[in-house]
């Protein structure tokens, strides 16, 4: 089942987006939860994985593009969107840049272009997720090569980085 994060300060708009949604997207194959407070949505986002999370720029307390750029933090996989009444430039270009904005939507919002950008983003989750499924996978043959002085070397120069960068001289001294 897929899971939509919708966060808007806005209790009339959220609810119209969460209705509209609903009548589109099919119930048991989509799980919609909304919040108006963006903290609580970045609890939640702690506690669960969110395929997308659509949010409004303009929050009180947080706001959009510093909920999607914590969230870039906790959940890297998470697609995030934009939902704002804004059209400037800067803003967009800002919640592109900063929080890597996979969409940015401008309200009032139309249908089909919102649900297209649905489809899109959770095509984006796939690949975000396969990506790292790849990268875990690649990892666990690179460690499953390594010797345990290997491996040891490895976290003690990650500690202490340069540690273990020995410098010889001519004659086979160490360098100091």
């Amino acid at each position: 089942m897929r899971r939509i994060l919708l966060v808007d300060d806005e209790v009339n708009v959220l609810n119209a987006l969460v209705r509209a949604l609903r009548q589109q997207l099919a119930i048991d194959e989509v799980q919609i939860e909304a919040f108006s407070n963006p903290l609580d949505a970045l609890q939640r986002c702690c506690e669960c994985n969110f395929d997308i999370v659509i949010s409004d720029y303009r929050m009180p307390e947080l706001s959009g593009i510093d909920l999607l750029h914590t969230l870039k933090e906790i959940a890297p996989c998470t697609v995030r969107m934009m939902l704002s009444a804004s059209t400037e430039f800067d803003t967009v270009r800002s919640a592109i840049a900063e929080a890597q904005v996979f969409r940015y939507i401008a309200k009032p919002w139309h249908m089909p272009e919102l649900l297209e950008a649905i489809r899109q983003a959770l095509v984006q989750r796939d690949a975000l997720l396969e990506q790292q499924l790849l990268v875990d996978q690649q990892r666990r043959r690179r460690d499953a090569l390594r010797t345990p002085q290997q491996i040891e070397a490895a976290l003690l120069d990650e500690e202490e980085p340069g540690m273990l960068d020995i410098k010889w001289g001519p004659n086979g001294e160490i360098m100091l």
